[in-house]
């Protein structure tokens, strides 16, 4: 298979690096092609241009200077992507990755009678989400209800890729995990990623 995974944190030395660095030995390690998108360190610029914007929900939608990205997309068997929730949410880059790259001809076909999306990306078989929060779990699931988790399943998932397994991997109260807790949620990774 081949896998994108899309990093999206922007110091190379972060613990998400080391989650998409795992991913990417186990996925290569069980006979697969990745192929790892780091938005940070190819430039990608997150905001939609007045093009992109303007052209929307026409047939003529005009995506500009994302044609790689949006093949890269296609091309893909499956897709990872690894960032750390901010204020209970994804980082902006990651939000503009989406905005960008999951638009009309692309991720869904829009039905403008039944006034709902059709999900087009059916070459993706799976989507993972591997992610770390500062907060605690209690909090994120029962005070903010895990807004990131229902966003990419009930939202992303559910409307632009039906057919997908969704999973979401999470490491819990970030900023106090010790070094032992750290290499526990590697492994979680690497064996969650080597059931592909």
């Amino acid at each position: 298979m081949r896998v994108l995974i899309v990093l999206a944190h922007p110091l190379e030395d972060s613990f998400a690096a080391a989650v998409a660095a795992e991913a990417c030995a186990a996925l290569t390690a069980g006979g697969h092609m990745v192929d790892l998108l780091d938005l940070y360190s190819e430039g990608f610029d997150p905001r939609l241009s007045v093009g992109e914007r303007a052209s929307y929900m026409t047939p003529s939608y005009r995506p500009d200077g994302t044609e790689e990205l949006i093949a890269r997309l296609r091309a893909a068997d499956g897709l990872i992507l690894v960032f750390p929730q901010w204020w209970f949410n994804l980082p902006a880059i990651l939000k503009g990755f989406i905005d960008r790259l999951f638009v009309p001809g692309v991720a869904f076909d829009p039905d403008p009678q039944a006034g709902r999306i059709r999900p087009k990306l059916d070459n993706i078989r799976f989507f993972h989400a591997l992610t770390t929060t500062g907060s605690p779990w209690w909090i994120v699931h029962l005070y903010m209800g895990n807004p990131v988790r229902r966003l990419l399943k009930r939202g992303l998932a559910a409307a632009c890729m039906k057919n997908a397994r969704f999973r979401m991997l999470t490491l819990h109260d970030m900023d106090r995990a010790s070094a032992a807790r750290r290499a526990a949620h590697l492994a979680r990774v690497r064996a969650l990623v080597s059931r592909i």
